[in-house]
């Protein structure tokens, strides 16, 4: 025991946040044991109270004779002392360091090369809390915290089916990051877990500090603006994609989930659509869509309408157009890149600052900096509308990753359409519907269903329809266990209509 303690402290030198502790237990013999645990990273009461306790005093009060003591003294102490609920052996020192600084406890015994790990984690964590970045109207509350375990109990609460898996493992050499992969094991493509699996094992990195990092180390393409996977706040979404037939992967000190794969159109959905009903929810993601024209688009219509095709306004509108920019120094383009680039660092600065000045920021900086700009001449009232309409539009897409890659493409449609008009837009579309047609997923096509024609999966898209018509997962996922509803329209309809016919007999 004292080379293997001697060979932790060797490995773990300097860091006085270690405690070690030597125990002596027995009262006709004394024994000596070792505990090893961090500070900070372990629940002390538990170590008092079912480690410490029960080795110090519950251990005299063993029934075992002190010979059977003597002869088994690792199994006694092992099994009828320590009162931890989770405890495993190893017999590897490195699995011991990562272990005690993962926030377990190592208890080692004299004369024995078996090393038992105590779960003791117990580190200060921030608590369930709304999540910040997915708001909803109707629905849960709930959001993902930086601790990996609270986050699987969160998602384990929504799916009580024994076939819901967590397979855990570890990423970085350094780090030595937990990562959960979260997925129904009759429900999901045993070749998309396979690749999966194979993806995370084969990655070679220092330190993973957030899941962006594995977002970033195993998608397709890297190229594309257009995010190859979902994140989430919310455990009722993991639940829900779970339960199509995907897969969830989650990452200790990060609250947001990755959800694998995804669709242009899963990128538009709210949890909120399933909650509410078909009708209300279909108009929503109608107006998400049509958000996202307009924060795509807007500038550069304006840009290709006032330089290259006034013709195509109204009369009235356009003397009015022509009245605004009188004096405006700027062309078209300049004055929509000027203004686009001010919002954007509006934008950026009110997040990076504090929540009650960078609210400040982001209303009074652009009423004043467009009036003032208006009043100086600089840019149009109307430019200033296309704007706020623009931005306003931006923030109606659910997906802050996806926003982004719209705010990034919105640039280039206005390059296009100052140097070749509607036709640099409609060129622009071309060639982004062309690289969205082969842009994968995992092996999905980024636009299923629309290039892959399953007339179930159109229920799910531009609109929401009635939750009886779920009655498969998505195709495209080709899953095990494709069905997902039993269709009790027509059993209700003969309930209803019995029901109807007993009571009139009673009454007769």
């Amino acid at each position: 025991m004292d080379e293997n303690i001697k060979y932790i402290k060797d490995m773990l030198k300097d860091c006085d946040d270690v405690i070690y502790r030597d125990i002596w237990v027995g009262d006709e013999f004394q024994y000596k044991l070792g505990l090893v645990f961090v500070d900070g990273l372990v629940d002390k009461s538990l170590i008092n109270d079912h480690v410490m306790h029960s080795l110090l005093l519950g251990a005299r009060q063993a029934n075992p004779s002190v010979e059977e003591i003597k002869k088994n003294i690792y199994e006694v102490i092992k099994k009828a002392t320590i009162t931890g609920g989770d405890i495993k052996e190893i017999d590897d020192l490195d699995k011991c360091i990562t272990s005690v600084l993962s926030g377990d406890t190592a208890l080692f015994f004299d004369g024995y090369s078996k090393i038992v790990i105590i779960s003791s984690k117990g580190w200060q964590m921030r608590s369930v809390a709304p999540p910040e970045t997915e708001m909803v109207v109707r629905g849960s509350r709930e959001g993902f915290t930086e601790t990996i375990r609270v986050n699987t109990a969160l998602v384990r609460r929504w799916i009580r089916d024994p076939k819901f898996k967590i397979k855990q493992m570890q990423i970085g050499k350094r780090s030595k990051t937990d990562i959960a992969i979260l997925y129904i094991d009759d429900i999901v493509n045993k070749d998309l877990l396979n690749v999966i699996k194979k993806r995370l094992e084969n990655i070679d990195i220092d330190g993973v500090l957030e899941s962006g990092y594995i977002e970033q180390l195993i998608e397709e393409d890297w190229h594309s603006p257009f995010p190859q996977m979902l994140n989430t706040e919310r455990p009722d979404k993991v639940a829900a994609s779970v339960l199509e037939g995907r897969i969830a992967i989650l990452v200790d000190n990060s609250p947001f989930a990755l959800i694998i794969p995804t669709t242009l159109a899963t990128l538009f959905q709210s949890p909120e659509d399933y909650f509410e009903r078909w009708m209300i929810a279909s108009l929503l993601r109608i107006l998400r869509f049509t958000a996202a024209l307009i924060a795509l688009t807007a500038p550069s219509i304006y840009v290709a309408f006032t330089s290259y095709h006034p013709g195509m306004i109204p009369t009235k509108l356009a003397l009015y157009i022509a009245a605004t920019r009188q004096g405006v120094p700027f062309p078209a383009f300049m004055e929509a890149l000027i203004m686009e680039a001010t919002f954007e660092l509006l934008r950026e600065a009110g997040i990076r600052l504090p929540v009650p000045i960078g609210q400040t920021i982001g209303i009074v900086g652009g009423l004043i900096i467009g009036q003032a700009a208006v009043m100086a001449g600089i840019v149009s009232p109307l430019m200033v509308i296309v704007v706020a309409v623009t931005a306003v539009a931006s923030f109606s897409i659910p997906s802050y990753s996806a926003a982004i890659a719209f705010r990034m493409l919105r640039f280039i449609f206005m390059i296009l359409a100052a140097i070749l008009g509607l036709y640099g837009i409609m060129l622009g579309f071309i060639l982004m519907l062309t690289h969205l047609v082969v842009l994968k997923s995992f092996g999905e096509p980024y636009l299923s269903p629309f290039v892959e024609v399953n007339i179930s999966d159109f229920a799910d898209t531009l609109i929401r329809a009635p939750l009886m018509v779920f009655k498969k997962r998505p195709a495209s996922l080709e899953t095990q266990d494709k069905k997902k509803l039993k269709d009790m329209r027509e059993e209700k309809i003969e309930s209803v209509e019995e029901d109807r016919r007993d009571n009139n007999d009673k009454k007769q």
